[in-house]
């Protein structure tokens, strides 16, 4: 196996969520629609909030949540059926105010083939009234950053 199939992650200490794909991320082409790594990147961002101990109802209590302004993926290989994608996540920005980011590495667990880079902008909103607000402070310190990893992400176009 050659040493690009096997490769590691980009960056050290992600948060890992495996999917395995179902029959209904398959599309005509016969490997997974792009539509499907949009909500893989998603559920990966939720799990890893929930790890952080910020699911819904924290979110209720502090009336704050995270909403997404910006999505972008590039797709490197398709993803074929009957197999588990390995969403990594990274946060690679946390302005302390407004603004948080995310890096996704998508491989094939089998290979560690990557099949997608994605990336997702968000912003924090009062819940109970839609609009823009300034992070709490368990925002600030709950959502670590380490924005050293931005370079690696952003240097592989």
């Amino acid at each position: 196996m050659s040493t690009t199939k096997q490769q590691a992650f980009l960056v050290p200490d992600p948060f890992i969520l495996p999917i395995a794909v179902r029959a209904a991320d398959i599309d005509d082409f016969g490997h997974v629609n792009n539509v499907v790594y949009l909500g893989w990147v998603a559920r990966a961002a939720w799990a890893h909030s929930k790890a952080l101990g910020f699911d819904f109802e924290a979110y209720r209590a502090l009336d704050c949540g995270f909403v997404v302004t910006r999505h972008e993926i590039d797709y490197r290989a398709a993803c074929p059926p009957d197999t588990t994608a390995l969403i990594a996540t990274w946060i690679t920005h946390n302005d302390g105010r407004v603004r948080l980011r995310r890096r996704f590495q998508i491989c094939l667990e089998s290979t560690r083939e990557t099949l997608a880079y994605a990336m997702t902008e968000f912003a924090t909103i009062k819940i109970s009234t839609g609009r823009a607000c300034r992070m709490p402070v368990s925002f600030k310190t709950g959502y670590p950053a380490n924005p050293d990893l931005e370079s690696a992400f952003t240097d592989l176009r």
